[in-house]
């Protein structure tokens, strides 16, 4: 492991990120006090709790997990996109340096914004619906764990487009239906018996629902389960990006 490499790619990509940095954290806090506007005070004055929690606050997680992972993907995206279009991704590979290095240092770089990202948005959280976190160790790694699966999928998104366009495609068609009707803004036991079921086949559900109990102590599945379907998720986009870096899928294009 060339950790220096890890370092470079790492630092690199923090410096981009923190000279737009208030652009960056502008647009997802101003949709967040907008959820909490619409969501928290229009729609939570009819829906008083959830399962004994206010609604306002019940949201707050799945709003995290919105920001998560769509911060994951389009970060994580577009960090390896840049290169390989670009052309100096070649750079990076005939440097002593290999396909994990190049995958931790973009990965990690772009895990490291969505979760900076989230806390924002969890300490503006406070400020509307006041601090209740259970268990916070849960809820530190829970956000971890979906950052960097969601980077990893995002990195295997920027290494599969050949346009910009197309790297929004997945984020835009995939990723955000996935998230709304994954119980970003409701519990899937408030769902009929048949739309619940249909419901635990989106895998979102799971990571939206032990990110939610870490809060609150209430899931829609086992939270051994959420952990297995991240861990899950994390091993197989691994081992999908060794397979493109050891074959050259995409990249000789």
């Amino acid at each position: 492991m060339n950790w220096q490499s890890v370092r470079a790619v790492y630092g690199h990509e923090m410096a981009r990120f923190f000279r737009t940095i208030w652009q960056s954290l502008a647009s997802p806090v101003l949709s967040t006090v907008l959820y909490f506007v619409v969501f928290g005070a229009a729609i939570g004055g009819r829906i008083q709790s959830v399962e004994g929690v206010a609604y306002g606050a019940f949201i707050v997680p799945g709003l995290m997990m919105l920001t998560v992972l769509q911060q994951s993907v389009s970060n994580a995206s577009f960090g390896i996109y840049f290169p390989k279009f670009s052309g100096t991704i070649y750079e990076y590979l005939v440097a002593p340096t290999g396909w994990i290095e190049v995958t931790l240092g973009f990965v990690g770089a772009a895990a490291t914004k969505a979760v900076m990202i989230a806390l924002v948005i969890l300490l503006t959280s406070f400020w509307f619906n006041g601090a209740h976190i259970a268990h916070p160790f849960w809820m530190i790694s829970f956000l971890i764990l979906t950052a960097v699966g969601f980077s990893l999928l995002g990195f295997i998104i920027g290494l599969w487009a050949k346009s910009f366009e197309q790297l929004q495609i997945v984020p835009m068609m995939v990723i955000t239906p996935l998230v709304f009707l994954g119980g970003a803004f409701y519990s899937a036991s408030m769902l009929p018996p048949f739309w619940e079921a249909v419901a635990k086949l989106n895998p979102v559900l799971y990571l939206i629902s032990g990110f939610r109990w870490s809060f609150f102590d209430l899931a829609d599945v086992p939270v051994g389960v959420s952990l297995f379907a991240v861990a899950l998720m994390i091993l197989v986009c691994m081992a999908v990006i060794r397979w493109i870096f050891l074959t050259g899928w995409r990249l000789r294009e």
